[in-house]
């Protein structure tokens, strides 16, 4: 039990440790062909003037977990930097607000580029502000069969319009954090961490999607009651950058063919050994987010062999 507000809370009911065992039961789908498309198309959607570094991190995590084809879309002023540090991505550059974030004049264009990829990752380095929503929002209608993921920035669009993500084809996968959580939810973050499981269920229940609630034990919730936890990562984790290398990590897995919980359960384990791995290598904390994604292969072979 956990204190809340003064008063003992007790915890909701449990969840499945994810472990190996569990991994190699529900393994990533193969390539359904030997060209790049057939590993899968993502897009990474996000950033602002301040914070571009994030959408590498994301983007490189989506290709390190085994995505076949990369875009990337960010405002006009980044676009060229971020294009020469990860040649691997075609770089779109957007039309921008006078604070250097994404303005809302791009909506349809990212909605018809979001249609044609399998699955897209929104919100690293976004700013939470209407023109992300905008923007959201618009790739949500017009979501079709593609798999989605709402991180950091998009998830601002809950706030305003939390019905949206119920009319997914595929259930959304959102990834908050505990106060991006307090937020979601109108709690005090005290409250979340106390039960970080029932504030999962509760954002599953209200908004329809597959929710990653993040944090020491990060615990994942699906629309269908399923429930799984983490408790294998490591403080180090705890470090600027982290989140936008495990959102990269599932919709890199989406874009695959995974489903979102299969995506959520893998992006989660391998975020939280790559941790452990730069820990023992690193004598503790002081590794840094950019030093997870190429960890990842080498988890994913150790597993799956």
């Amino acid at each position: 039990m956990h204190k809340v507000d003064g008063r003992m809370a007790e915890r909701s009911d449990s969840a499945e440790p994810i472990t190996e065992r569990l991994l190699r039961g529900m393994p990533p789908p193969p390539p359904s062909s030997d060209s790049k498309d057939g590993r899968g198309r993502v897009l990474v959607l996000g950033g602002c003037r301040e914070l571009p570094g994030a959408i590498r991190l994301s983007a490189e995590a989506a290709m390190r977990v085994g995505a076949g084809k990369l875009q990337i879309a960010v405002c006009r002023d980044v676009a060229v930097p971020l294009g020469l540090l990860v040649p691997e991505a075609m770089v779109v550059g957007l039309q921008q607000t006078e604070a250097g974030g994404i303005s809302r004049t791009n909506a349809d264009e990212v909605a018809k580029r979001a249609g044609c990829c399998d699955a897209v990752l929104l919100g690293p380095g976004m700013s939470e502000d209407a023109d992300t929503t905008a923007i959201v929002a618009a790739i949500l209608r017009e979501a079709g069969t593609t798999s989605l993921v709402l991180d950091a920035g998009a998830l601002c669009v809950l706030n305003d319009e939390p019905g949206l993500t119920k009319r997914l084809a595929t259930p959304a996968v959102i990834t908050p954090h505990a106060g991006e959580m307090a937020g979601l939810l109108g709690r005090e973050r005290e409250t979340i961490e106390a039960d970080p499981l029932a504030a999962a269920r509760e954002a599953t229940e209200r908004f329809g999607t597959l929710t990653v609630m993040k944090g020491g034990a990060t615990y994942i919730v699906a629309p269908n009651g399923g429930a799984w936890c983490y408790e294998g990562g490591h403080v180090g984790l705890a470090t600027s950058g982290s989140g936008d290398t495990l959102a990269g990590l599932i919709v890199g897995l989406l874009a695959r063919g995974a489903d979102p919980a299969r995506a959520a359960v893998w992006g989660v384990y391998c975020h939280g050994e790559a941790g452990r791995r730069l820990a023992r290598r690193h004598g503790g904390i002081g590794f840094l987010a950019r030093e997870i994604p190429p960890e990842i292969p080498s988890i994913l072979a150790e597993i799956l062999v």
